[in-house]
């Protein structure tokens, strides 16, 4: 009885830690009304290394008094030029203006303002812009949407106008420039949207110059400030590629110090640029247009350092930090792919030798300090990824040839992991590397995520603040090493224990990595958790042995389905600016604007699948497993018949890295990074059982502790010589067959 209802327990246990984890979001502070007037400043280009105390003093003090951030501007468009930022600034959701972006930079791009009766304006293209939001990109901006939400709003400038530009093209006020004394300008409307300058020159001298004036023009805004008034400062664009990060600084009541930050980056020091008109709402005390912002209102969180210098020189570290990881990331993908390949093609002729068969005639063994070099080789290939992620402890972006700084460091970590690795206990196991290496990858990103995945922020395997994707959490990359690792650790310690065992310490190990992945605390990724939680209810059904039959399936099936269904009832009941993305969703399926977020996940699929290394990585690994290591002689095949949880392991590892991928909107991003680490592990090990595919020695089925975990009525057993084992022959008691070097 107990047996049968095995698989039931196993799917509530599943589902309550898949529910556990998604369903507890930490508070955000959710900002109340602060303000009777919000000031919106904004100077295209303007970064923290432009900020000093000599060039720049107004802004040095307010920085000093009020609360600061490093700002992401992007927008529909990459890069966001400054009439993209800012009619993204007054939409509230990423939106561009028309036209095409030759050679990828900032094409100069006039705005006709019109101003019929000397005191509003009219944008006569503005029609026309909202139109091409609308229909022809992905995100459903409508500019205008920040001016329509107040009754009364100023603009200054002509970058002003665009973001004050209600969707049909009127300014309420306008001045094409900054009035001596601007005063009654600012008070005369609750909202007022002030455009200081542009700083874009390449000459430091030319570019401190522009600088020193914008902050020329934001002295004469504070002096005439109303009163009770929020004055948020933007480096609201780019001005040509590569993007960078921007200055954000917020003055006010209820804005004296620390760190901005917002619900869409979950990151302290972090905000985006489509905060920027939540944020006025809310201090205003406005409603929000829910359906047609993306961003969240600001807060302020404490730990900034008090001595302001100190304080700057993180978001411009940052800033660097993330200018070289995206010079660098494409290379490390392109020469990892490179490399894993070129092993693929070397392990396929030891694959063919290393099975000895009985008999007088067969192929010459392959040299064992040749099998021993590429050993090592696998076991340094699945630590590439995890040592890059390890890399960025130390600051290697700081150097003059950054590339070359992470290249070193990186190598040294890898050299480092694969020494742990080889002279680790039970490395001359069938499955001791293995596990070691499934270990180290789940400890290196478990610990990142648990201490705020600091490495993964900016990081050559993490996520770019500038792409604007995530800010927080778990990155693709590192979903898919956790995936795999947690789930190959689940499969590694389930088969060292007896077959009814299996299940549980597979559900135990993966389901805790479960609430790690989906806690808002910790990986924030919802969709990563009921991936794996997919992938978990499909290893937990197959470690003990057999095939995944029609009744394993629907368990496996009711659990991930139990586990969406759960948390998309307690999202859904969450109010709308705390919503996850899947209670986002389906709200959006509700009032009809779920295409475009089907849309986007389609468009992001594509175009992750076109251009990203680890598509290569995925492919080409799957290449390797079919037509090699699943093929009789390939070893793969005998390995799952030995080691049962293993081979539930990987399963569930294509499971959830799959699914995790497509729904998450990156493709084979998730499968490449999982594929970098299980590949390899899976061609070493397939190599060292047919290795032992000649063994003599009896499995140890009653010994307790070994990988085998004792003999089970499927012919699984803990060595290479169980006769029920895929690939056995007569050749396994042949006379004369060659002792094994590793035990299995």
């Amino acid at each position: 009885m107990l047996r049968r209802l095995t698989p039931v327990l196993l799917t509530l246990v599943v589902v309550a830690l898949g529910i556990t984890a998604l369903a507890a979001r930490p508070d955000d502070g959710g900002p109340r009304r602060s303000a009777d007037f919000v000031v919106l400043v904004g100077a295209a280009g303007l970064r923290w290394d432009d900020v000093d105390p000599r060039n720049t003093p107004t802004l040095w003090r307010m920085a000093e008094q009020g609360a600061i951030g490093s700002l992401s501007v992007r927008s529909a468009h990459r890069p966001t030029c400054p009439v993209d930022g800012w009619l993204t600034l007054g939409a509230g959701n990423f939106a561009a203006w028309n036209g095409s972006r030759p050679g990828g930079g900032c094409p100069a791009t006039g705005v006709t303002v019109e101003q019929p009766d000397g005191i509003g304006a009219n944008l006569p293209d503005q029609p026309g812009v909202v139109a091409h939001n609308q229909e022809k990109l992905a995100w459903g901006a409508v500019p205008g949407a920040l001016a329509e939400s107040v009754r009364c709003s100023v603009a200054v400038g002509p970058g002003a106008a665009v973001a004050a530009a209600r969707p049909f093209g009127r300014v309420d006020r306008y001045e094409p420039a900054l009035p001596d004394d601007p005063a009654e300008l600012l008070g005369s409307c609750v909202l007022s949207i002030v455009d200081v300058g542009t700083v874009d020159d390449d000459d430091p001298a030319v570019r401190a110059a522009q600088a020193r004036q914008a902050d020329a023009r934001l002295a004469r805004v504070l002096a005439a400030r109303p009163p009770r008034s929020l004055v948020l400062v933007a480096g609201v664009s780019d001005t040509d590629s590569p993007a960078r990060l921007h200055v954000a600084v917020a003055d006010g009541p209820g804005w004296d110090g620390g760190w901005l930050t917002s619900p869409s980056t979950a990151r302290a020091g972090y905000l985006q640029l489509v905060d920027l008109a939540p944020t006025a709402l809310a201090a205003l005390g406005r409603p929000m247009p829910e359906r047609l912002f993306l961003g969240r209102p600001a807060v302020t969180v404490d730990d900034r350092p008090d001595d302001l210098p100190e304080a700057i020189t993180a978001p411009a570290d940052a800033d660097r930090e993330a200018a070289a990881q995206r010079r660098v990331a494409g290379w490390f993908f392109t020469l990892l792919a490179a490399a894993q390949m070129a092993l693929a093609v070397a392990v396929l002729p030891l694959l063919r030798r290393a099975r000895r068969l009985a008999g007088p005639h067969g192929p010459e063994p392959v040299s064992r300090r040749v099998v021993a070099v590429v050993e090592l080789l696998l076991v340094a290939a699945a630590l590439a990824v995890p040592a890059a992620l390890l890399a960025d402890a130390v600051p290697w972006w700081r150097g003059t040839h950054a590339g070359w700084w992470f290249a070193s460091v990186t190598a040294l970590l890898i050299v480092g992991g694969t020494a742990l690795v080889r002279f680790a206990p039970g490395h001359d196991r069938t499955l001791g590397p293995l596990g070691a290496v499934a270990g180290l990858a789940t400890l290196v990103v478990g610990v990142d995520v648990l201490t705020g995945s600091r490495l993964q922020l900016n990081g050559v395997v993490g996520y770019s603040a500038l792409e604007g994707g995530r800010y927080a959490g778990l990155g693709t990359v590192g979903l898919g090493v956790f995936i795999a690792g947690s789930l190959l650790c689940g499969g590694w310690l389930a088969q060292r224990v007896r077959r009814t065992w299996r299940p549980t310490v597979m559900v135990a190990v993966a389901g805790t990595a479960v609430v790690i992945v989906g806690s808002p605390y910790l990986g924030a990724d919802s969709i990563g958790a009921i991936a794996l939680t997919a992938g978990v209810s499909v290893a937990a059904a197959i470690c003990g042995g057999g095939w995944l039959t029609v009744s394993r399936l629907a368990w496996a099936t009711m659990a991930g389905l139990a586990v969406t269904i759960g948390f998309a009832l307690v999202d859904l009941g969450r109010p709308a600016a705390e919503r996850g993305s899947l209670g986002r969703f389906l709200a959006a399926l509700g009032d009809g604007t779920g295409g475009l977020t089907v849309h986007r996940s389609s468009t992001s699929n594509f175009q992750t699948l076109v251009n990203s290394p680890l598509t290569v990585l995925a492919l080409a690994g799957a290449a390797l497993v079919w037509l090699a290591l699943l093929q009789p002689w390939g070893g793969l095949m005998r390995l799952f018949g030995i080691y049962p949880a293993i081979r539930a392991a990987m399963a569930g590892t294509g499971v959830a890295a799959g699914l995790g991928g497509v729904l998450g909107g990156s493709a084979l991003d998730v499968a490449g990074a999982a594929g970098a680490l299980v590949v390899p592990m899976a061609a070493l090990a397939a190599l060292r059982v047919l290795d032992h595919s000649t063994d003599r020695t009896l499995p140890d089925s009653g010994r307790p502790g070994g990988e085998g975990g004792g003999a089970s009525s499927d012919g699984s057993g803990p060595g290479g010589a169980g006769p029920a084992g895929p690939g056995a022959t007569a050749a396994a008691t042949a006379p004369g067959a060659a002792t094994p070097a590793h035990r299995s």
